[in-house]
């Protein structure tokens, strides 16, 4: 087997570990630290997928990505959670053990779909698509499932993260610059959400949005 592809397959183990410990943990420190151990893996893609191509391009966009999602998201995310004194998501929508249920029948649907679609290019990697596709549906169940904005917004990371690995095992001449473009849309969103959880926290002592639907009226 391709070296390479030993390490594709690694970094697909570790998106798929590290969404199921985002879905089972209610420690928000502790999923912040699991959303850049992620940030991080995927970061890589570019060099293991394309760097045969394009060398300078490749390790351009996966240093930008392992930075931005691997060192600057956290850092932000973990001086808000400094900052408003929260520790733990307290009683989500959808419990722990149901969300970790739920998160391997999205990676079993992924797999499902996946082998059905038809596509012009195809991966070294035959899990890295399901994986990515079921980061997605991760990333949004953490979006609906869980009260703390904190959380949302690593949901937010977590769905962005399903994007670019699903995108980047299928893309090869996409141009550096609309890659980067991504990337700091990416950092602008987490950036602006952070602000705003921040400011909810001082106005209102709590970042459960659920909550916010009393500002109605």
């Amino acid at each position: 087997m391709n070296p390479a592809t030993n390490l594709i397959d690694t970094v697909t183990a570790i998106l798929l570990i590290t969404n199921l410990m985002l879905l089972g943990s209610g420690y928000l420190t502790s999923c912040i630290r699991y959303a850049a151990l992620q940030g991080l893996a995927v970061g890589l893609l570019p060099l293991l997928l394309h760097a045969q191509g394009s060398w300078g391009r490749a390790a351009a966009l996966a240093a930008a990505g392992m930075i931005l999602k691997g060192v600057v998201f956290p850092i932000v995310l973990t001086r808000i959670l400094r900052d408003i004194n929260v520790r733990r998501e307290v009683e989500p929508f959808v419990g722990y053990g149901t969300s970790v249920m739920a998160g391997v029948g999205m990676l079993a649907f992924s797999m499902w779909l996946t082998r059905r679609l038809s596509l012009s290019a195809v991966p070294e990697s035959a899990l890295i698509m399901p994986a990515g596709f079921a980061t997605v549906l991760i990333g949004l169940f953490l979006i609906v499932s869980r009260r703390k904005a904190v959380t949302q917004v690593l949901g937010y990371i977590v769905m962005e993260n399903g994007i670019y690995a699903f995108g980047t095992a299928l893309a090869g001449g996409v141009p550096l610059l609309v890659e980067l473009g991504v990337l700091l849309d990416a950092f602008v969103a987490v950036f602006i959400m952070s602000i705003a959880i921040y400011h909810i926290s001082r106005e209102f002592d709590h970042i459960d949005v659920d909550q916010l639907d009393r500002l109605q009226g």
